[in-house]
């Protein structure tokens, strides 16, 4: 093991993991008058013609149910309050954390006629999918399990900082798999170790900038440093030799702008902008003012594909961001039409 990783990796140890019970043990959409009207249609409709259909699709790893009233025991959000202006995330976040010491039942609580139901608990789940992690067959091995514990063994989860950075890479894998459901196993190991970089530099006690104006020198530099270490810990974990090369291939390249344009290289850096916006944007926001942000929210832009832009629709994002954005998409939008008519 070198230097570096067991700088990182400190008095804790590699073991294989696996997910006995995942924190979000299924989601229920409850609205006593929507679940009392379907009861009398035709349950094959039923299941084409409601939210519930698409949601399976988009996650097929969740247990979905209809109910009329939430389960006793169910961590219930509330629609309206999901939806309320301003919205506190953070406050959702804690709320939703409860979820990893007590593993239950997700039931979004809808009132009245509500059509946007389905809408609010997607938008919960992107935000939370952490909580309850797809796989394909690429990442269904024994192998991957044993990446997953070492993975999460170079995270810290006692700091602040160690647990944001462990759920952007989870989240950013989980992404991988929604925009791809047939990734293969580079690009989801990829995805996992893509800024494992930041956490030698937090190892150094060295303050690490969070990209607010990139350095393509030193953004270069990082990847190759993360790419090192994630080679490291993949051999360890007994991940083949040309896997462990394009994991750091791609890792290598995804700070690239624009991103390399390969299938895989695109992937990772569409799943990663989308994971900033859905996890991280507004603590961006907050510690870095609107200026800054407005450059960040470019830059990603400038990133990501038609496709992954698209996705925004899907993300909750708090009122000043979702402005900030619009106001970033039509700089954008001027730039390149600039550059196409000259």
């Amino acid at each position: 093991m070198s230097e570096a990783l067991a700088r990182v990796l400190g008095e804790r140890t590699i073991n294989p993991w696996s997910h006995a019970t995942t924190p979000i043990m299924g989601v229920g959409l409850s609205m006593e008058a929507w679940a009392r009207s379907c009861a009398s249609e035709d349950p094959v409709a039923v299941t084409a013609s409601r939210p519930m259909w698409a949601l399976q699709c988009e996650f097929p790893s969740v247990p979905w149910a209809l109910m009329a009233l939430p389960l006793e025991d169910a961590l219930v959000i509330p629609e309206r309050s999901w939806r309320s202006a301003p919205t506190d995330l953070y406050q959702w976040d804690r709320v939703m954390s409860s979820l990893q010491a007590q593993p239950r039942w997700l039931v979004v609580q809808g009132e009245g006629e509500s059509n946007t139901l389905g809408d609010t608990a997607r938008e919960i789940l992107t935000r939370y999918q952490r909580l309850v992690p797809r796989t394909n067959t690429a990442s269904a091995a024994a192998e991957f399990r044993k990446v997953l514990s070492g993975h999460r063994a170079l995270h810290d989860l006692s700091l602040a900082s160690g647990r944001a950075a462990y759920d952007h890479s989870l989240d950013t894998w989980q992404w991988v798999l929604r925009l791809s459901p047939f990734a293969g196993l580079a690009v989801q190991l990829a995805a996992l170790f893509h800024e494992v970089e930041r956490l030698l530099a937090r190892a150094r006690h060295r303050s690490e900038p969070v990209g607010v104006d990139e350095n393509p020198t030193l953004e270069r530099a990082r990847a190759a440093e993360g790419a090192e270490l994630a080679s490291q810990v993949l051999e360890g974990c007994g991940i083949d030799k040309p896997s462990v090369a394009e994991v750091a291939r791609l890792i290598g390249e995804h700070t690239s702008c624009p991103p390399v344009r390969g299938a895989d290289a695109g992937l990772l850096a569409d799943a990663d902008a989308l994971s900033f916006f859905s996890l991280h944007s507004a603590d961006f926001a907050d510690l870095h003012g609107p200026d800054a942000t407005r450059r960040k929210l470019r830059h990603l832009l400038a990133r990501m594909s038609s496709g992954a832009v698209h996705r925004l629709g899907g993300v909750r994002l708090r009122e000043d961001l979702l402005e900030l954005l619009v106001e970033a998409a039509r700089a954008e939008m001027r730039e390149t039409l600039q550059r196409a008519i000259v």
